[in-house]
């Protein structure tokens, strides 16, 4: 089959073995694929593996122990090796395409984005009706997406950040009622302002590093911080005082530590929570630009720049 691997000269077209389904797996057939950017992190490690992580297509096999799939299934997957004609994926994983007029492509940017702010916002933020709520780094698909989960879930302030003007001026489009700039001194001050003086209940954030010590200041008394993403780097500082004053919570999470069992539990309870806003397609992300999977080098290098809202998608 096609695929996109990781090279020393960068991203580059192979033929390779279609992978194969172990028992508890489902190969698919990918029709579209979507960037993300861990997989900018593929791409360097230059190790001959096919890059990416999301992808949406048609079932070709199911093992026997893959779950209620059937060859011809329309699904939406996470997993690895997403850049090729075919990948496999554990069967608990993948997502059912609900609608069977979303056009692939469409299908393909919305589970990972799904799976990780259901995580952050519900089971991790413990987001309740009423409460308050910051995305830190919002104008991402994933940042799009849990502005958007927040407000379905009854938020009663949604607070987006975006150092970018132009994205920043779109997060209404995608429930925020707030959109600030982070870069700006007393941006963490209008968060507290926004909120009565209280802060938010739930702070999704994607950006740790050097801002961190404002991003702590936005949290309310007894608030729940999730660390999503670190796009301002993995170092910061750390307000102890302020961490016991305020009985925060803070956890940390990524998928790249859990283990099988714990990823199907996590893709269960968000379709049990949003399976029906995805069915009635109230759960949405805007594509960019679409490149077809030969041109995969270019769609990494317009991820690379940075010049893109919404998602970027390979078509298979």
């Amino acid at each position: 089959m096609k695929a996109i691997i990781s090279t020393a000269q960068g991203a580059q077209s192979a033929d390779v073995p279609p992978p194969q389904p172990g028992s508890h797996e489902i190969l698919v057939r990918v029709k579209a694929a979507s960037l993300n950017r861990a997989d900018l992190a593929g791409l360097a490690a230059k190790d001959g593996k096919v890059i990416g992580m999301e992808w949406a297509g048609e079932v070709v096999e199911a093992g026997p122990q893959a779950g209620p799939w059937k060859a011809g299934d329309r699904v939406m997957c996470t997993g690895a090796g997403a850049y090729a004609e075919y990948a496999v994926t554990d069967g608990g994983r993948a997502c059912r395409i609900p609608d069977s007029t979303l056009p692939f492509e469409e299908a393909s940017v919305l589970t990972l984005a799904l799976q990780a702010m259901h995580d952050a916002i519900v089971t991790h933020g413990q987001l309740r009706r009423g409460q308050d709520v910051l995305i830190h780094g919002a104008s991402s698909g994933v940042g799009l997406m849990g502005l958007q989960i927040a407000r379905l879930l009854g938020a009663r302030r949604v607070i987006g950040t975006s150092t970018h003007p132009q994205r920043r001026a779109r997060l209404a489009e995608f429930g925020a009622d707030l959109a600030l700039d982070p870069g700006e001194a007393d941006w963490h001050e209008r968060v507290r302002e926004a909120t009565g003086g209280k802060g938010v209940d739930v702070v999704v954030d994607q950006v740790t590093g050097a801002q961190f010590a404002q991003t702590m200041q936005t949290a309310a008394t007894g608030g729940r911080i999730v660390n999503l993403g670190r796009l301002g780097g993995a170092g910061g500082s750390f307000d102890f005082q302020l961490h016991a004053l305020r009985r925060l919570s803070y956890v940390g999470v990524t998928f790249r530590s859990r283990s099988v069992e714990e990823i199907r539990t996590l893709n269960a309870r968000m379709l049990a929570d949003l399976g029906e806003a995805i069915a009635a397609r109230q759960l949405r992300l805007p594509i960019d630009s679409r490149f077809p999977l030969s041109d995969a080098a270019a769609a990494l290098a317009r991820m690379s720049s940075n010049a893109h809202f919404g998602k970027i998608v390979l078509t298979v």
